[in-house]
């Protein structure tokens, strides 16, 4: 499998996707006119079930760019596999200066992790993970890597069928 690939996901109609603003950056633009601001909002969806997209909507106003980011974010929608309110394994990913580790939690320990990373594993379903950012602090950046990292995740079913065994012989060698 190539793991440049997306799997973009189609979801049934009557699958609700609750939308998550991670930050919104203002820029401004100087003219002889005087200011013009315009803003960039990074929005995660989420069905709360293990599917996730993430988009980033530019406009004049915030609320319009909250919107096309949601726009671009439902077109932007991933599988990532879920086990037991956990990731099955540990992950590590970089995006730009950006980078995350990923680890599974025992059930009670809740999410561990930054706002941007927080976002993210709240659109899926974990309740536990453990997560450390290093390097660039960059809402984006840290997105993009969480997102990325997730990806790349294989489910014990996954693994069970790349080897042609039984799940109990994933787990128990």
């Amino acid at each position: 499998m190539n793991n440049n690939s997306k799997k973009v996901v189609k979801l049934a109609a009557d699958v609700e996707l609750k939308d998550r603003l991670v930050a919104i950056n203002r820029t401004t633009k100087v003219t002889k006119g005087g200011r013009t601001f315009t803003f960039a909002a990074i929005v995660v969806v989420g069905d709360g079930n293990g599917v996730i997209g993430y988009g980033l909507g530019k406009a004049n106003e915030v609320q319009a760019a909250i919107a096309k980011g949601v726009e671009m974010a439902k077109k932007n929608l991933i599988r990532v596999p879920v086990h037991k309110g956990t990731i099955p394994h540990e992950q590590v990913a970089k995006f730009g200066g950006s980078r995350v580790f990923m680890q599974p939690a025992t059930p009670g320990t809740g999410v561990k992790a930054g706002g941007a990373m927080r976002a993210v594993f709240e659109s899926i379903g974990v309740t536990d993970v453990i997560c450390k950012s290093k390097g660039s602090s960059n809402p984006h950046n840290l997105v993009k890597a969480t997102i990325k990292g997730l990806q790349e995740m294989r489910s014990p079913q996954m693994v069970a069928h790349y080897r042609g065994v039984t799940v109990d012989k994933v787990f128990n060698g």
